[in-house]
């Protein structure tokens, strides 16, 4: 089984990226499952309805959330809806949605677990007794388990990867929107990178414009975060191979086009 893990969408001009791409993305490296963080998608706070649906209508079988995912009110009145779209799921029992879905590849399923770290972030459940529940859960159902930690540290990622390593496929991390160079199969079999990285305007800082952030460190004063919403773009991903008789990985490779990297049918 292979899955595609494309990393945090930044804006239109990182809609318009997978738009673009994952066509190319999908011939070259036929992926059965393709799964998406798209936390920052709407202007780089939060997700639409709208923007769910293109996600879907261009190829991507689930869709990943963050700290972001309550940013646009918008989603209260479909998050419930939304079958393909998870959320952290160590918010609180009382937030709507879910997170974990399974995705069901020929014969086996695929289970896609949500999770969202504390270090220097919101203070909420314990994201690594939430893993050992939800991981307990699916495995009841199917080896082929992919976790999407979205988190600021490498250190807990870290963490994480060795936590579940031999128990889940991956774990791969999504929120600092700078790929990492770390990509690797743990001693256990899972595949294991501490950031998948952005796709989204390859010219500002982690996606918004640079001079306001630039100011805040200049000045230490409160500025407006807006996101480039024109210019070059970049696109962030990874590849996954699991062997479908273990659901242990057998490879995990970093992908990223930028007009610095040219993409090479």
């Amino acid at each position: 089984m292979r899955v595609l893990f494309i990393g945090d969408v930044v804006g239109s001009l990182g809609r318009q990226t997978v738009t673009d791409y994952l066509p190319k993305l999908k011939k070259v490296y036929r992926p059965q499952v393709t799964i998406l963080n798209g936390e920052n998608a709407a202007a780089g706070r939060g997700i639409t309805e709208k923007i769910y649906k293109k996600f879907l209508q261009d190829g991507v079988d689930v869709v990943t959330l963050g700290n972001h995912t309550w940013d646009n009110r918008a989603i209260f009145e479909f998050i419930d809806d939304a079958k393909k779209m998870i959320r952290p799921a160590n918010f609180p029992e009382a937030a709507p949605g879910k997170g974990i879905v399974y995705v069901k590849v020929n014969a086996i399923e695929l289970a896609v677990i949500n999770l969202q770290a504390r270090s220097f972030m919101v203070d909420i459940d314990d994201p690594f007794k939430k893993a050992e529940q939800l991981v307990d859960e699916a495995r009841k159902r199917t080896p082929f388990i992919f976790v999407d930690f979205h988190g600021e540290t490498t250190s807990e990622k870290q963490a994480m990867g060795w936590y579940l390593d031999g128990r889940v496929s991956a774990v791969v991390g999504t929120h600092t929107h700078v790929q990492t160079n770390d990509a690797r199969i743990l001693p256990k079999g899972t595949a294991y990178l501490s950031d998948v990285g952005m796709t989204g305007p390859y010219d500002g800082i982690l996606g918004m414009k640079r001079e306001a952030i630039i100011e805040k460190f200049l000045t230490a004063l409160p500025q407006r975060f807006e996101v480039v919403e024109q210019g070059r773009s970049i696109l962030s991903a990874c590849i996954i191979e699991i062997d479908e008789q273990t659901g242990k990985a057998k490879s995990i490779q970093p992908i990223q086009i930028s007009e610095d990297r040219p993409f090479t049918e």
